[in-house]
């Protein structure tokens, strides 16, 4: 399983991105993806999962109401829309899959990752 993301840079206060994670052909079928992040000198923090079998959305209560995972199967694209950012949200942001998970913003439960993007709010 291969995931590159994309779509990371700078941006103000209140303004929004969407961060793309391709994928190899049928990762979204049957796995369960997330985003996470990892600020510098910190810890990776789940933001958001998209189970593949029901649907069923998780999002960190930071980031509730503000950012949104969705997925295009036809495209195998997962993606992270990201509205209202903060400065707080400057973060490496990370997709990741997994065929099973038993808590979805767990970080240590995904075996698949991308590379990474960067998200610089100011």
């Amino acid at each position: 399983v291969q995931l590159v993301e994309s779509g990371g840079g700078a941006v103000e206060t209140g303004g929004s991105l969407r961060l793309s994670c391709a994928a190899s052909l049928h990762t979204y079928s049957g796995n369960c993806m997330g985003w996470f992040r990892q600020p510098t000198g910190k810890d990776y923090e789940g933001v958001a999962s998209l189970d593949p079998f029901h649907g069923a959305t998780n999002y960190a209560d930071f980031v509730k109401g503000r950012f949104t995972i969705s997925k295009d199967k036809d495209k195998n694209i997962l993606y992270l829309h990201m509205n209202n950012l903060k400065v707080e949200d400057t973060s490496m942001y990370y997709c990741a899959g997994a065929p099973l998970v038993h808590s979805p913003l767990e970080p240590y439960e995904y075996n698949y990752w991308g590379q990474g993007t960067q998200v610089t709010v100011s």
